[in-house]
């Protein structure tokens, strides 16, 4: 069974520096179809191992993420991605498919 809380479905992607993040989030941005850009981007970019899987991270637990990406998941708009933040990890771009709200 699986504990109470909320769930997420989301990708993302994985880089060490701020410069590489803003680079990423402009290609992402300014493309006519941003998730295919933010595949392409997560396969060939992120240091994540989920980068073979186009940085799908599959359905998720908010505990079982780090606290400031799990916040960004319930933040940011789903289906979109106009932001990266910083954890202990690196530099994390991120599109969310679905959430409970």
């Amino acid at each position: 069974m699986r504990p109470p809380g909320r769930y997420a479905h989301a990708r993302h992607i994985l880089v060490g520096s701020k410069s590489q993040a803003q680079t990423i989030l402009n290609e992402i941005m300014a493309a006519k179809k941003p998730l295919k850009v933010f595949k392409k981007m997560a396969r060939d970019y992120s240091k994540c191992p989920t980068a073979e899987k186009k940085g799908d991270l599959g359905r998720f637990h908010e505990r079982e993420m780090d606290p400031s990406f799990s916040k960004q998941v319930w933040k940011q708009e789903i289906e979109s991605c106009d932001c990266f933040i910083k954890t202990k990890f690196g530099f994390h771009l991120i599109w969310v498919h679905e959430r409970d709200e």
